[in-house]
């Protein structure tokens, strides 16, 4: 099992906390976010990790196993880094952002998925979106999950709250055949120029995971209670709820 972790990002809306380091490497209580999360990723033997960087990616080395760079970082989105690792997306692997902190329990719960292709989905994300932002539905995305537990509908703009009955967190493992489906859907796409209406160069994850499920590809949901936070905004960085939860992520 390894673990790469998205961090090409600028965080233009952290400034000017991102004007002299990356995204990743912006602290919560004295702390980066990517040192916490490599913390977490190590307790639970998860020693390879690779990290994409972009953004300031000189700040990162030292940290992790290997050090990759998506260089067009300020004109393309999360698939594109993701895809800048695609001679490391090999065997199972766990995938995250770079600017989420989650806990152990959290990932246990998605290493204990037998699913080739899994998804941490925050069932309690109303009552944290409810104190980052005025309204939840402003930065929120519609997700659907059947019966079974797969997701059937992620990352598009939600018209009311019943259209979102979790809330992705940017943490997902796939297996070693979830591996070849990523691949495999992914480079159709490239070829045909279109991940769901977007150019490939700028889709995000959520229209990738979607791409996957419209051609009928399964995709477990692992519903999770809280235990994470994720700092995109400033605001974020000094609220009380960010500083309160990450007291309590282990």
């Amino acid at each position: 099992m390894k673990s790469i972790l998205l961090a090409a990002g600028e965080g233009t809306r952290l400034r000017p906390y991102t004007l002299e380091v990356p995204k990743c490497l912006v602290e919560v209580e004295g702390r980066s976010l990517i040192d916490r999360q490599l913390d977490i990723l190590t307790s639970e033997g998860i020693s390879e990790q690779i990290i994409i960087g972009g953004y300031l990616v000189n700040k990162l080395y030292g940290r992790g196993s290997k050090i990759l760079e998506n260089k067009r970082f300020d004109e393309t989105n999360m698939v594109w880094t993701l895809f800048c690792a695609d001679e490391e997306l090999e065997g199972d692997i766990i995938v995250s952002y770079g600017d989420i902190v989650y806990s152990s329990q959290n990932l246990q719960s998605l290493l204990n998925s037998t699913a080739d292709i899994a998804v941490t989905i925050d069932m309690d994300w109303e009552d944290y979106w409810s104190k980052r932002m005025e309204d939840p539905l402003s930065d929120a995305e519609t997700l659907k999950i059947s019966s079974d537990g797969f997701i059937t509908e992620i990352g598009q703009k939600p018209r009311s709250l019943s259209e979102i009955e979790g809330q992705y967190m940017g943490l997902m493992k796939f297996s070693a055949e979830g591996v070849k489906t990523l691949k495999k859907v992914f480079y159709q796409a490239q070829k045909d120029g279109n991940i769901r209406g977007k150019n490939p160069e700028n889709a995000y994850m959520t229209d990738l995971l979607q791409l996957m499920i419209d051609k009928g590809h399964k995709i477990k949901a692992v519903p999770v209670h809280g235990g994470w936070i994720e700092v995109d905004t400033v605001d974020d960085l000094k609220s009380r709820v960010t500083q309160s939860r990450i007291k309590n992520i282990t």
